[in-house]
């Protein structure tokens, strides 16, 4: 019997994703996550003291994995941190979107966009025409395919990492390639 947590990921890191870090890092984490997920919420402050910690060896790479059945705003937040991303934000945003408390409505998303200086005619036209949601179909597709089931989903060096009993076990992961 196929063990579920010992699948690789699927889609190996490339130049389109979105990665924070050091370029040549040792370690790769891949988050796929969902901003309105309250567990991604949670995971993210374990997520950047590793990356404080480490900013050197550890790198971070982040794709959509919006659990639209659970979560109604999850995709179009998904978008907007595409197009902020398409004017140089999209770290900005992806971190206010997983802050605590952050509304994903879109009034909000545009609210968050214009504090952030991005230009909110190329938003919010990006936001109309659904301009990002292929890519963000394809990072779900490439979840899939990895056999990610939650949200935070992650992987290690290309090795699925089991962060259900907490995130103690990504750190270990991440900890044991150094």
């Amino acid at each position: 019997m196929n063990d579920p947590l010992k699948h690789d990921l699927a889609v190996g890191v490339s130049a389109v994703d979105h990665v924070r870090g050091a370029e040549r890092a040792t370690v790769t984490i891949v988050e796929y996550g969902d901003f309105e997920c309250p567990m991604c919420r949670q995971a993210e402050p374990a997520v950047q003291q590793l990356l404080v910690h480490h900013p050197t060896t550890i790198r971070l790479v982040f794709r959509h994995f919006p659990i639209e059945s659970a979560h109604p705003n999850a995709l179009l937040a998904a978008e907007a941190a595409e197009a902020a991303g398409a004017d140089g934000k999209f770290w900005e945003m992806h971190d206010l979107l997983l802050a605590d408390g952050a509304r994903l409505r879109r009034a909000s998303l545009e609210a968050y966009a214009e504090r952030l200086g991005i230009d909110m005619a190329r938003f919010t036209a990006a936001l109309d025409d659904e301009v990002y949601r292929q890519r963000v179909r394809e990072h779900i597709e490439g979840a899939v395919k990895s056999h990610v089931r939650a949200t935070p989903g992650f992987f290690v060096n290309g090795r699925v990492c089991d962060v259900s009993g907490g995130m103690q076990a990504l750190g270990a992961a991440a900890l044991k390639l150094l």
